[in-house]
């Protein structure tokens, strides 16, 4: 390999190296206001969970009826969640998520991960969180949407997961 061609490596490598520290950084950019989330709904402050959500916000849950049929609830507002976070309650409130994909294209990301929902350390249900955010003109990320799926069967938890809670 000649002396050009050795540059030309370099900076490839140079190039990837430096995109992939870019990348890590808005993921976790990204992840911010969601960690928000599922921190104030353990400390019960919902004033942290406000925190990591846009002034309008959609929010929509996917589940199953009690005849079997799927059904579609939507909230158009934070408020009743963010009551229902900050109405004191003994137990905490554990939501741990994995294996998240987050795409990201100018200043609109989505995630989706699955999660597992615990009450103290009983498990309650689990299914998918898909958040679409919106970078603000300050550069923060932001929650517009959040849609979720719920079911207390059929959950693959990982162990790592499930172990934390025995």
């Amino acid at each position: 390999m000649d002396m050009k061609q050795h540059l030309l490596t370099i900076g490839f490598l140079i190039i990837s190296i430096v995109s992939a520290a870019q990348s890590e950084a808005e993921n976790a950019a990204v992840m911010q206001p969601i960690n928000l989330l599922f921190k104030g709904m353990k400390l019960g402050d919902s004033s942290i969970v406000h925190a990591g959500f846009t002034k309008t916000v959609s929010m929509a849950n996917i589940a199953i009826d009690k005849d079997g049929k799927p059904l579609i609830k939507y909230e158009s507002s934070l408020d009743g969640f963010l009551k229902a976070v900050g109405t004191p309650h003994s137990e905490i409130w554990n939501e741990v998520i994995w294996d998240t994909k987050i795409l990201i294209d100018g200043n609109m990301a989505q995630v989706w991960a699955p999660y597992a929902f615990y009450v103290e350390k009983n498990f309650s249900h689990c299914g998918v969180d898909a958040f679409q955010l919106f970078r603000d003109t300050e550069g923060a990320w932001k929650i517009f949407h959040l849609a979720d799926t719920r079911q207390k069967e059929g959950c693959k938890v990982p162990i790592k997961i499930s172990e934390q809670f025995k």
